[in-house]
């Protein structure tokens, strides 16, 4: 065959798989239907039918007792999606609740308020026990004031079920019964779930344990993995408990949250291996604020800025925990091999606790652990209060300053101003004469940027803020920055 044969025929071939390629995108994408249904009746009638890639609508109106079953099954390119007609004009009331159970599905600008569900959760990622949900997705939804008439009735408003779910862009305000506001369940794999970008807000004090935003597993399964991601969220007068968030599983992500105002911790009660990364705490001097709590082994915590928490013991700027000897799943795991690094502590009452519950039981102080590179600056009280000494603990690097220490001076700790000057957000980051800058101890190779985002040159800097003319990727949250755009109009 000649050569211009052969370039001939190449051509054409490559034109007809072409043509081809397009007219089958253009047949897949025809084939996606939309359907507007008026009644959760009309809805099971779509669903026997539905297809990947379809769209369901809900009639803008009040939905009242609607117990809706979202059961179907999208694919990656084509997910099932379930919106409402206009977000935040379909409003569901008295006891209607939502089963998200399939793969492959998003629920999409509904609004819950008025009322609350029977014998159920609000938001449920799954069927029943046998059926769950995957690679789905919650957005764009409010639940507010869904609460029943005793606060002793419990329930929850979302609960996440299966692998690789994702919330997001939710307004979740003002939940004041009994039962979390939001849990992952586990199982015997990782969850690898995504919960972003939500405005939690308003959560009154219950005046006992179960009040908590965000539960990640249960004792039972806390020695399990579940790989979930919690990260650019609000949370706004969150005091239930004095658990905001509550870590019951194994290498989990908690980044790039701000808290305002909210009287208790992000809580690393049950499980080992997370991270705890650039997060912002402004207790605003309210009674009862706190920052992070450690409890199990090898937990990160770094690049935090914590400021102006009024609490102590469990909800200290920084709580280490004593644990149990032998810990059964429900108590306390000993601190192990804690690194706590490149975070700024600033005028807290009680900056940071060690040995926090010890008593007869609770007798195994915190070992193996590293400080390093960290700015502590409060005239509040002393510095670190010792319940108990941590054994074979690493100071390395730390500027503290403004009261008395608390403990026996260390070379780790160095006691000068760290210069610090208060932004136009409101964070106290070092100035151009600060000794904190470019005197980092070295080593610490797995914090490559610093709580803007910004990348970490060495000599690193001392606390959570790196000088640097690199963009700023994350800042402190508004709460503007979150939630439904929908809502924002109701807010105003």
């Amino acid at each position: 065959m000649s050569l211009w044969l052969r370039n001939i025929l190449s051509s054409s071939i490559f034109v007809f798989l072409r043509i081809a390629f397009i007219c089958s995108f253009y047949i897949s994408t025809l084939s996606a239907s939309d359907f507007k249904v008026k009644s959760v009746i009309e809805l099971k009638a779509v669903l026997k039918n539905i297809k990947p890639g379809d769209q369901i609508f809900l009639a803008n109106g009040e939905w009242k007792n609607a117990q809706i079953l979202f059961d179907a099954n999208g694919t990656k390119e084509n997910p099932i999606t379930l919106k409402a007609e206009t977000a935040g004009e379909v409003i569901l009331t008295g006891s209607s609740s939502l089963r998200i159970a399939g793969d492959y599905l998003i629920v999409d600008g509904l609004y819950f308020k008025d009322g609350f569900p029977e014998n159920c959760d609000v938001i449920e990622f799954r069927k029943d026990e046998e059926k769950s949900s995957n690679h789905s997705r919650l957005t764009n939804t409010v639940i507010e004031d869904y609460n029943p008439k005793y606060k002793e009735t419990e329930y929850k408003w979302v609960s996440i079920y299966g692998t690789n779910n994702r919330v997001d862009h939710c307004y979740l305000k003002n939940k004041t019964n009994a039962g979390c506001l939001l849990v992952v369940w586990l199982s015997d794999k990782p969850n690898y779930h995504l919960i972003d970008s939500n405005y939690f807000a308003f959560r009154p004090e219950l005046g006992e344990n179960g009040a908590e935003i965000i539960r990640i597993g249960t004792s039972d399964w806390s020695m399990y993995p579940s790989y979930t991601t919690v990260e650019n969220n609000y949370f706004e007068r969150c005091n239930g408990e004095h658990e905001i968030i509550s870590n019951k599983s194994c290498y989990n992500t908690y980044r790039h949250n701000t808290f305002i105002e909210c009287k208790g911790a992000l809580t690393l009660r049950h499980g080992n291996y997370c991270t705890v990364e650039g997060n912002y705490f402004f207790g605003n001097n309210v009674k009862g604020t706190g920052g992070i709590r450690i409890i199990g082994e090898g937990h990160k915590v770094i690049n935090n800025y914590i400021a102006d928490t009024e609490g102590n013991n469990t909800v200290s700027a920084l709580t280490f925990m004593n644990g149990v000897p032998d810990s059964p799943l429900n108590r306390y795991f000993q601190v192990k091999n804690a690194v706590v690094a490149f975070n700024t502590l600033v005028n807290n009452k009680t900056s940071i606790e060690f040995g926090v519950g010890k008593n007869d039981e609770v007798s195994l102080p915190p070992i193996n652990s590293v400080i390093a590179n960290n700015i502590v600056v409060s005239a509040k009280g002393k510095l670190i209060t010792e319940i108990d000494m941590p054994m074979d603990t690493n100071w390395e690097g730390n500027i503290f300053y403004g009261s008395q220490l608390g403990i026996k001076e260390n070379k780790g700790i160095k006691i000068i101003d760290p210069k610090l000057e208060n932004g136009s957000d409101g964070v106290w980051r070092p100035s151009e004469f600060s000794p904190a800058l470019k005197s980092a101890i070295v080593g610490y190779d797995f914090v490559q940027t610093d709580i803007d985002g910004q990348n970490r040159i060495n000599p690193k800097d001392v606390g959570c803020d790196q000088i640097s003319d690199q963009p700023i990727k994350y800042k402190p949250i508004n709460k503007n920055d979150v939630g439904p755009n929908w809502i924002r109009k109701i807010l105003k």
